[in-house]
């Protein structure tokens, strides 16, 4: 076995999950695909996955050894290109983890621009609210919306985002504009429980941050969904700027107590360790940062 297609044998089958499924990728037998991975585990003197009937898990040595094969596989590709007189293509899986909201709106639109650059590359990406652990569950990347807790991760701020009070042109036309965030107490409001700022919306009045008690008609933990539900009048919502800007710009929402800010929240693209980081993930960054550069309005921005 020649280390190389040892080291990628391994890649592969970490990627896809199984020996079934490197196999697939590989074009070869899956049993030429286990032996492979055997023969590097014993050149190495170690084991580097734990095999069960149904799935592989890396060991702790395996995920070390994982990092750094990714990155030597894609520098001896973009080696053997340079002689060749070609540039390497990039290639592998990429992980990435989004909120759900953010993430369908924008995040999975960047990355099929990515993908059709990259052709070579796969793309899984989990859109969910809750908080992931990314060496855990082996994500490349995750985008963060709101202050940064892990100082262990690396951060790369790519855009702002700010909460705005909107509401349906018909539900404001029946039930009257607020002028400021006292009237709320008269108007039905939907919350987003991802807020997590209780039953109160935060403005800042007189100069100071206050969060405003409101009623709220339903809850969700979605800001599409709450922007969906400002759209059919079913009251006032506070959402993230990205989530409303198309639909005020289209005359399907307006935005209200504009002379009173809420909160503003930073974007961040978070990762691990850069030392090992495959270039699939620091190309990725790198295109987020030059789309969200190119940033002047949630409303245009992926026309741009």
């Amino acid at each position: 076995m020649d280390t190389i297609d040892g080291m990628r044998t391994f890649v592969a089958a970490v990627e896809t999950g199984s020996f079934t499924a490197a196999s697939d990728r590989l074009g070869i037998s899956k049993k030429l695909v286990s032996k492979y991975v055997g023969q590097l585990e014993d050149r190495l003197r170690t084991k580097l996955l734990h095999r069960t009937t149904r799935q592989l898990g890396l060991t702790e040595t395996g995920e070390r050894y994982y990092a750094q094969c990714t990155r030597v596989l894609e520098q001896f590709d973009a080696l053997e290109a340079g002689i060749k007189g070609g540039r390497a293509e990039m290639s592998g899986e990429l992980r990435v983890s989004a909120p759900a909201s953010f993430g369908a709106l924008y995040v999975q639109p960047l990355l099929m621009e990515f993908q059709a650059q990259h052709p070579n590359i796969s793309v899984n990406t989990q859109l969910s609210d809750r908080y992931v652990d990314m060496a855990e569950e082996g994500f490349d990347l995750a985008i963060r919306i709101g202050t940064l807790s892990d100082t262990s991760m690396i951060a790369r701020r790519l855009a702002t985002t700010e909460l705005w009070a909107v509401a349906a042109p018909d539900y404001l036309a029946a039930s009257g504009t607020p002028s400021h965030p006292r009237d709320l107490k008269g108007h039905a409001c939907v919350r987003d429980t991802n807020l997590r700022s209780g039953s109160g919306w935060p403005f800042v009045i007189d100069g100071v941050s206050r969060r405003v008690a409101v009623q709220s008609t339903f809850a969700v933990n979605s800001a599409t969904a709450s922007r969906d539900l400002a759209i059919a009048g079913k009251g006032l919502a506070l959402c993230p700027d990205y989530a409303v800007a198309q639909d005020i710009s289209a005359g399907r929402l307006a935005r209200v107590l504009a002379d009173f800010a809420s909160l503003r929240l930073d974007i961040h693209a978070v990762y691990l360790d850069a030392r090992y980081m495959p270039p699939r993930v620091r190309a990725f960054i790198d295109h987020l940062s030059a789309r969200f550069s190119e940033l002047e309005s949630w409303a245009t921005f992926l026309d741009a």
